[in-house]
C-alpha cells in the first residue's frame, strides 16, 4: 500500500500541477471590512514545508500537521505543515523543509527521500512565497516536539480529506482578531485552512488525478 502510494504520487508531481486552480478551490471567501493586508516594500520571504509521507504502524500512510501555539502573531494556534523561512546556509528550499521539520518536530533529515515539489503559494499576510516539499520515510517517526514552535503534532492520512464531511465552509479568526468567511478542511475538530488548506487542495488534486483516490 505505502509502496504504490508513494509510486502514485511521485507520478503525479511529474505531471502538469493544477496550482492555482487548486489553491482557489480552498480559498477565503470573505474577510472582515476591516480587515487590510499589509504593504511590504521586500520582495517575499522565500520559505518551504514539508509533506511527509509514512506508514504507520497499522500500514495506513499518514502525514503530520502541526498546531501552532498561540501567540500575537497572524498564524497564532493554526493548523500547518512543518515548515519555516530559508535561512542563508539552506543549501536550497527543499534543505530548508527538512531543516524546519527536524527542528521543530524531530523528523531526521536522513530518513527522507524527496519526492518533489508541489506549486509555490504566495501568502499575502506575511508576505512569504512557500514551497511545498514532498517526502518519504519507510517508518513512522518518533516525534519530538520543539514546545515554542509546535503545541501538538496530528497524525492525518490523505482519505480523510475526502470525506465530505470534512470539507466545510464557515467562520474563523485570523490572528484572534479578524473574521474570514472562509473554506476548510475539519480533522479531529481541527479547522485547516488558509494555504495550508490550500497546499492540501493541490495533493488531493494530484491524488485524484493519479488514480490513489476515488473520488
Amino acid at each position: 500500500m505505502y509502496s504504490s502510494f508513494k509510486r502514485g504520487i511521485i507520478e503525479g508531481i511529474k505531471e502538469k500541477l493544477p496550482g492555482a486552480l487548486a489553491h482557489q478551490i480552498m480559498l477565503p471567501t470573505h474577510r472582515d471590512s476591516t480587515f487590510r493586508f499589509p504593504e511590504f516594500a521586500e520582495a517575499p520571504v522565500k520559505s518551504a514545508v514539508l509533506l511527509l509521507f509514512y506508514p504507520n504502524d497499522d500500514g495506513i500512510v499518514k502525514f503530520p500537521l502541526i498546531q501552532r501555539p498561540t501567540y500575537s502573531g497572524a498564524h497564532s494556534g493554526q493548523i500547518s505543515l512543518p515548515g519555516g523561512k530559508r535561512d542563508e546556509s539552506d543549501r536550497d528550499l527543499i534543505h530548508t523543509a527538512l531543516r524546519e521539520a527536524q527542528e521543530e518536530i524531530g523528523i531526521s533529515p536522513e530518513s527522507v527521500e524527496i519526492g518533489g515539489c508541489l506549486t509555490d503559494l504566495y501568502i499575502a499576510v506575511s508576505n512569504y512565497i512557500v514551497t511545498p516539499v514532498i517526502g518519504f520515510s519507510e517508518k513512522k517517526p518518533q516525534f519530538l516536539i520543539d514546545p515554542y514552535e509546535v503545541e501538538s503534532v496530528i497524525e492525518t492520512n490523505l482519505s480523510a480529506l475526502f470525506d465530505p464531511f470534512c470539507r466545510k465552509n464557515g467562520t474563523v479568526m485570523a490572528g484572534g482578531k479578524f473574521k474570514i468567511q472562509t473554506p476548510y478542511f475539519e480533522i479531529e475538530n481541527k479547522i485547516i485552512w488558509g494555504a495550508t488548506a490550500m497546499m492540501l487542495s493541490e495533493l488531493c488534486m494530484v491524488a485524484e488525478f493519479s488514480g490513489l483516490i476515488k473520488n
